[in-house]
């Protein structure tokens, strides 16, 4: 069931090539370079209830979102899901049961942002997860501290204010995916 996602190291530096026609022969013009997406993993955990975990992004007031994090090189997509969701959220890997996974998930950055200098985006793997433990089992005091409040909620009242702009398509189309859902 492991699948990579495109990972090659490819450089950002605008592609030069010779404009003929309207500018004259010989003219130079920049085209910038396509997006590169970082592999990205982001887990939909549920619980008995079939209720989902969302968690508040530190310092962020309303910002709610799944775990979720980047593709390490070497690492297996669910090697890297289960890693994201221990680091972010204290849960360990055998409290975790993988029920689904959907690819193809694509975001682009604000404008002229890179993660790393070189990704202009990520690629998301979604992966839709049995939660099998008790909630004193969810820990975000990690060494990174990237939430601050995490709440279990039903799919439907997931709102997609809480979702920075750039990202909603993707948070649709994984809510539409997974639950059915029209947001």
């Amino acid at each position: 069931m492991s699948e990579m996602l495109d990972d090659t190291p490819v450089s950002r530096a605008a592609a030069i090539s010779t404009a003929e026609g309207e500018f004259g022969s010989g003219v130079v013009m920049a085209t910038p370079a396509p997006v590169l997406y970082r592999p990205n993993v982001a887990a939909i955990i549920l619980n008995m209830d079939n209720s989902i975990l969302v968690a508040q992004r530190s310092g962020m007031k309303n910002a709610w979102q799944f775990p979720q994090g980047g593709v390490d090189m070497g690492e297996t997509l669910e090697e890297a899901l289960f890693r994201e969701v221990e680091e972010e959220i204290g849960v360990k890997p055998e409290l975790l049961q993988l029920l689904d996974r959907k690819t193809g998930y694509r975001y682009e950055f604000p404008k002229g942002k890179l993660k790393y200098g070189v990704y202009g985006g990520q690629e998301q793997a979604y992966y839709l997860c049995r939660f099998l433990g008790k909630d004193r089992d969810i820990n975000l005091n990690s060494k990174c501290r990237e939430f601050d409040r995490w709440r279990w909620m039903k799919p439907e009242k997931f709102d997609m204010n809480w979702v920075p702009k750039f990202k909603r398509e993707v948070y649709e189309r994984v809510l539409k995916d997974f639950f059915g859902l029209e947001k």
